[in-house]
């Protein structure tokens, strides 16, 4: 039993030094692109999600609708990304 709380306890050690290396890592390519960590984020959802509504990703990043355009506006206005109305939203 003891090896195996050593175990978890030591994958949990690895699971933080790698995590902490991993944001820090996607943190200063962030930064050197000139995004902010939410544009980023919302640029990595997009990418595995693929295209959403506005509504998804203020619910996805707890933010309110009108923050979550301003994240998009500057993303569309950088060039990151193309924003199309919906025919079927109002």
């Amino acid at each position: 039993m003891a090896k195996s709380v050593q175990f978890t306890e030591s994958i949990r050690s690895w699971m933080d030094v790698f995590m902490h290396r991993s944001m820090r890592g996607w943190s200063l390519f962030a930064k050197s692109t000139g995004l902010s960590m939410p544009q980023f984020s919302i640029l990595m959802q997009l990418h595995h999600k693929g295209a959403c509504g506005m509504s998804q990703i203020s619910e996805r990043f707890e933010v309110t609708p009108a923050a979550a355009s301003q994240l998009v506006d500057k993303l569309v206005q950088s060039g990151f990304i193309v924003r199309e109305e919906d025919p079927n939203d109002r």
